[in-house]
Formats: C-alpha cells, sequence, structure tokens
C-alpha cells in the first residue's frame, strides 16, 4: 500500500543523509560484526587488526560464510530502519515493497537470472571451458540454499537499491547519473568478495546497473530482488559455479577450465567475458523497453514528505 507518512524528515537533505547513513552502516557493522566474529569464530582481536579485510574475505570463503551473511542482513536492515524510520520518518513498504502492479515486472527479474547465466553457460560448454561431471539431488540443502540467498538478496537490495539509489534520485535529477553512482558503491561493496579480479569488477558495475534500471523508472524493487535472488541461486545451487567467489552446495557439478576472463575462475560464472557481454545487451534492451513504457511517466525522486511508489502505467 502507499505510505501515508507527510512528516518531514529529520535531515531534509538527501545527499546529507547519504553521508550519514554511510558512516552509520560501517558503526553498525562494526558493533554487531566483531563481537560476534570473535565470540563465534574464537579469533582474537589482533587478527582483525593486523589484516581485517584478508580475514573477512577467508570468513567468505570458509565455514562461517553463514556468519557473514547473517551479519551483513541485520547491518542493512538495522541501518536502514534507523534512517527511514527515525531519520526520514518513513516507512519500509515505502522504499518500493509494493507489488500490486508490478508482478509481470518482478517475474521478469526472476526469470532474466538464469536466462542470462544459461546463455553464458552454453557458452563456456559450446568452447569447452565447462563441464558438469555429476547431478546430486538434495533438496533439504536446496531450500536452505535458497534461504541464504533471499537474505542477501534482500538485504542488499534494501540498502542499495531501496535506500542508497532512492535518495540519490531525491538529490540527484538525471536518474542514469543517478544509477551510475549506485552501481559504482555496490561494485565497491564487494570489493573483498573472494576471487575478485578486473573483469568482475566491470561485471559488478554492470549487474549494479542491471539491478536499478527497473527502479529508476519505478521506485519499485521486486524486479530487482528477485533478480538479485535469481541470480545467486541459479548460479550457485544450481548451476554450480562459484557465487562472488564463495561455494554452495549446487545439483550440478561444474568444472571450469582455461582462461580467467573466459570462466569467471575463482569468482564465478558473474565474472566471465560472456556474462560481460549480456549484461550489456540486457541492460541496453531493457533501458529501452522501459524508456518506452513509462515515456508518458516522470519519476525522478520520491517525494520529499512522502514515500508512495510510482504506478505503473495504465
Amino acid at each position: 500500500m502507499p505510505d501515508p507518512t507527510t512528516k518531514t524528515p529529520v535531515i531534509p537533505k538527501a545527499w546529507l543523509r547519504l553521508l550519514l547513513f554511510g558512516c552509520t552502516f560501517g558503526v553498525v557493522a562494526l558493533l554487531i560484526g566483531i563481537p560476534a566474529i570473535l565470540t563465534v569464530t574464537g579469533t582474537h582481536l589482533d587478527a582483525l587488526e593486523k589484516d581485517g579485510l584478508q580475514f573477512l574475505s577467508g570468513l567468505m570463503a570458509g565455514d562461517y560464510l553463514w556468519l557473514m551473511l547473517v551479519l551483513e542482513f541485520f547491518t542493512s536492515v538495522i541501518s536502514v530502519g534507523i534512517f527511514r524510520l527515525l531519520i526520514e520518518r518513513r516507512t519500509f513498504p515505502g522504499l518500493g515493497w509494493t507489488l500490486d502492479g508490478y508482478v509481470g515486472e518482478a517475474l521478469t527479474g526472476f526469470f532474466l537470472a538464469p536466462a542470462l547465466l544459461g546463455l553464458a553457460a552454453i557458452a563456456l560448454l559450446l568452447t569447452g571451458h565447462v563441464e558438469w561431471t555429476d547431478i546430486i539431488w538434495e533438496p533439504t540443502t536446496l531450500f536452505i540454499s535458497f534461504g541464504w540467498m533471499t537474505l542477501i538478496a534482500f538485504g542488499e537490495e534494501l540498502v542499495f537499491r531501496g535506500y542508497i539509489l532512492g535518495n540519490l534520485m531525491e538529490w540527484i535529477p538525471n536518474k542514469w547519473i543517478a544509477l551510475g553512482i549506485s552501481s559504482v558503491l555496490f561494485t565497491a561493496y564487494h570489493a573483498i568478495t573472494p576471487g575478485i579480479h578486473t573483469l568482475a569488477f566491470v561485471n559488478l558495475f554492470l549487474a549494479g546497473m542491471l539491478l536499478g534500471i527497473n527502479y529508476i523508472f519505478t521506485r519499485n524493487l521486486w524486479f530487482s530482488f528477485l533478480l538479485h535472488l535469481g541470480w545467486n541461486f541459479f548460479e550457485g545451487p544450481i548451476l554450480g559455479f562459484k557465487v562472488s567467489g564463495t561455494t554452495f552446495p549446487s545439483l550440478f557439478q561444474a568444472e571450469p577450465n582455461g582462461d580467467l576472463f573466459i570462466t569467471g575462475g575463482d569468482y564465478g560464472l558473474g565474472g566471465s567475458m560472456p556474462m560481460t557481454l549480456f549484461l550489456l545487451v540486457a541492460i541496453l534492451v531493457l533501458a529501452w523497453a522501459f524508456e518506452r513504457k513509462y515515456q508518458r511517466v516522470t519519476i525522478t525522486s520520491e517525494p520529499e514528505f512522502s514515500t508512495e511508489p510510482s504506478s505503473p502505467p495504465s
């Protein structure tokens, strides 16, 4: 439902809210992350102080991935909650969680993920850069992995599209510039993921553009949320590739081989050259499609004192 809130935000300027939000996100991550990591892993504080980024990257690639995912989720929800409810005095649904009128676009996002991943995987198969050696059917494991992917997608879309991109659009009149900035921040956030390399950074930026391309027209999060969820789930637990450098139990057992930039290396299929091409095509096609669909609808920012999302054209 539309957000009926009309209260004046405590901090009216969107750029200042964004700056303070970034600081708050970091503080919340430290306050809940450090005690949790030290307690659960039994690690001494010196290990974090010595090389914190490498240590965290190791946790993501090892047995404590679940801990990192839980911490990311709670950090995202708490940080956005503080600014959304207390600073802006608006509600969570107003961020773009209204499904009414956007079911078709939500499903498009979900099925676009396996389409792009499938095309990239077929490209690797035809060129001899991957083979699937086995199929392991474990429904419980797949269900658990789906749950983890849901937490990742919800938390990151809440932060990068719902809050950051939403405020950037309120601050910057040009929606494409706002989308580009949010994509740069999305890329930087993933800088410590295991197996990261140059092409993976490029693809992360393109993925940020693709994830936000519907939001800049609709201010609705269901397309990006289901695209993000579908992407992670089909890349890892279904097709058997690594997801941002992390390994999940999978249905198909994939064995990539060959050049790093063709296969994505230890980062996963998302860091491959075929994926670069398919992401570019998807962005261009969807930009054209959404421009045509919403050409009579001008949504550049959330109303200053209201969070009512845009309505789909009739």
